[in-house]
């Protein structure tokens, strides 16, 4: 029996089942969050990402341990592996967009800025003089999904460009930071795709500058312009997220979490997570299971 304490699902509720690679579902907030009463406990998709466009209401939501608040119009992003849940305001209307990881990264080649889109979960709010051309990219993709006319695919895959392209805008938007596409934005989205792939092997930054192809220095730089950290703290950011959800969410031991994202000696995970997180992975266990009571 697995060790998790959250549930892995398909869509919300549904048993786990293979992914098409190029699925999209699309149905309206209200279809699960009304018979559960407005709560979604939390649970994770193994290949799934989910886009939120929330019409009116609001609520919060719980993705790998954080809470991010938010009032309608908004985007919530969610990508495939986060453990999230949500709360919401009753009466909450919106639409709820999954699709496959695999079709997600498949469009991300389109444009480098789309590859980090869903780097982490987000909340990205909006004007309600934005939310109608938006309603409308849904409608169109709703659609096209319903029906298999000719270029039915074309039309489906143009819908969710559109869509993924309007919230890339709208987050750089909010943070006032667009950044440009470049060789820099190149390397970094093609790293971040790498050490989602491989940061379990806790490879050293020079075995991955050689597989992108790139110099360490070019890859220090890109990283410092692109994501403000160095290829090494970005490692070590996912082995973190990935310890801190497996702390939250599961009953593993410490010594086999460590494990799990490759560290052998559990005293050096230990130390690793005690420098990057000012408490040990024992006291942050216990804090945040005394906060979620």
């Amino acid at each position: 029996m697995s060790k998790q304490s959250f549930p892995t699902f398909y869509l919300y509720g549904e048993p786990h089942r293979l992914v098409a690679e190029g699925f999209v579902h699309v149905e309206t907030l209200d279809d699960r969050s009304r018979p559960s009463e407005w709560t979604i406990k939390p649970h994770a998709h193994s290949e799934l990402s989910h886009i939120f466009l929330i019409t009116s209401g609001g609520g919060a939501m719980e993705a790998d341990g954080a809470e991010l608040r938010f009032v309608a119009p908004s985007f919530l992003l969610v990508p495939a592996t986060a453990v999230h849940g949500f709360k919401w305001l009753e009466e909450t209307a919106g639409f709820v967009i999954t699709m496959a990881d695999a079709y997600l990264q498949d469009l991300g080649r389109h444009g480098a800025e789309l590859a980090g889109l869903f780097e982490r979960p987000d909340a990205i709010e909006m004007s309600a003089a934005q939310l109608p051309p938006v309603e409308r990219l849904v409608d169109d993709l709703m659609r096209e999904l319903s029906w298999s006319a000719p270029g039915h695919r074309a039309a489906v895959d143009a819908a969710m460009l559109s869509l993924l392209v309007t919230a890339l805008r709208h987050r750089s938007a909010a943070v006032h930071a667009a950044p440009r596409a470049g060789p820099h934005a190149s390397i970094v989205a093609r790293l971040r795709e790498r050490i989602e792939q491989r940061f379990r092997l806790r490879e050293p930054v020079s075995v991955h500058a050689a597989a992108l192809g790139v110099s360490q220095t070019a890859l220090r730089v890109a990283c410092a312009r692109m994501a403000g950290r160095s290829p090494a703290q970005m490692l070590d950011q996912r082995a973190l997220l990935e310890a801190q959800r497996a702390l939250l969410y599961s009953n593993l031991s410490i010594a086999e979490i460590g494990f799990s994202i490759g560290f052998a000696d559990p005293a050096y995970f230990s130390r690793f997570f005690q420098r990057n997180m000012g408490l040990s992975a024992r006291a942050y266990r216990e804090a945040q299971k005394g906060a979620t009571g």
